[in-house]
């Protein structure tokens, strides 16, 4: 497993720098237009992958500088995530309800995978999704309940978070992807060098996953089904599997992951086990999985009789026995 998230590692361990602090280090030309944006966004990509980028301590405009102008701009007709509700989101709602960024709590958090505690959780209200099921739905359901902080306030947090210990900050909600201007900005005005994790159902845009990709160190994701239909009724989303299954493709090569399933009682042959064979063939035997067994129904979830259960062991286990039997090598329990 240290292999499959070798770069993770290496930042948490300060062997190496995060991708955020690479990319503010990193010189980009500013424009005004967001088509000339996008297109220098995708020269400098291409520079750092090819190892033609030169970090430079002090710079006038940075690649971290052109993400948050990107952003910015999105942000006012917003497409952040496929619903692409293209409202100015400094006045009104879309679908996820979010207008200010809303903190419903931070911590140090001892309940992530090993790999990641102690974790700077940093939970944001309100979500893209309205899974009927959701076990944060007291947060996801309510933008409302979020604190909004100042971006320079929260990335004071974070770096003194580090210096107590954490190994990553932790960005999650509800889903980070409504915040996604705020966290890129919030990150570029810390100090310290910290993983940057992106604890997210993958429900984002080609936009979003652009601008991700060279900020985010490692993709926690929450891959939900195997199938659009169940996506459909219980998440209230169409285009599941081509929609967060680009998006998996994408993150697996952009940086390290771990995908997180949450086994839902009597789901195990419509979208556990065709999940783990997707997942087989499209990202490898080495990806990192955490099979996750804790499902109680929670919200609306006692409405519907196929999940108004608890996930018994055996349905588990079932998927765990699965997942061995096609070859994966990195399965957390």
């Amino acid at each position: 497993m240290v292999d499959s998230l070798k770069t993770y590692y290496e930042v948490s361990l300060n062997k190496r720098e995060s991708k955020c602090k690479i990319a503010s280090q990193t010189s980009a030309t500013n424009s005004e237009t967001l088509k000339s944006l996008w297109n220098e966004h995708q020269k400098v990509l291409k520079r750092m992958k090819n190892g033609n980028s030169s970090p430079e301590a002090c710079l006038d405009f940075s690649f971290m500088d052109l993400k948050i102008k990107i952003a910015r701009i999105l942000f006012t007709e917003c497409v952040f995530c496929p619903w692409k509700c293209r409202v100015d989101r400094r006045f009104e709602v879309g679908v996820c309800g979010v207008t200010k960024s809303g903190v419903a709590s931070e911590f140090l958090h001892l309940g992530e995978e090993a790999p990641l505690i102690p974790s700077h959780t940093i939970f944001f209200a309100g979500c893209n999704l309205n899974c009927v099921y959701c076990q944060n739905w007291d947060i996801s359901q309510n933008p409302q309940l979020g604190m909004y902080i100042r971006p320079s306030n929260l990335a004071r947090r974070i770096d003194q978070r580090r210096r107590d210990g954490s190994r990553n900050v932790n960005f999650v909600g509800g889903d980070p992807t409504p915040n996604l201007h705020y966290v890129l900005k919030t990150m570029h005005l810390t100090t310290m060098n910290v993983p940057v994790v992106w604890n997210s159902n993958m429900y984002l845009s080609w936009e979003s996953m652009q601008l991700l990709e060279g900020f985010v160190d490692l993709y926690l994701t929450d891959f939900k089904y195997g199938n659009d239909e169940c996506a459909r009724k219980l998440s209230g989303i169409s285009n599941y599997m081509k929609v967060v299954g680009t998006n998996h493709k994408w993150a697996n090569k952009a940086g390290d992951m771990i995908i997180r399933h949450l086994v839902l009682p009597d789901h195990g042959v419509c979208c556990s086990l065709p999940l783990m064979h997707w997942i087989y063939e499209n990202l490898g035997e080495e990806v990192v999985i955490n099979i996750m067994g804790q499902y109680q129904p929670q919200y609306h979830a006692f409405r519907y009789n196929d999940i108004s259960r608890p996930t018994s062991s055996l349905e588990v286990e079932k998927v765990v026995d699965y997942a061995k039997d096609l070859g994966f090598i990195n399965i957390i329990r």
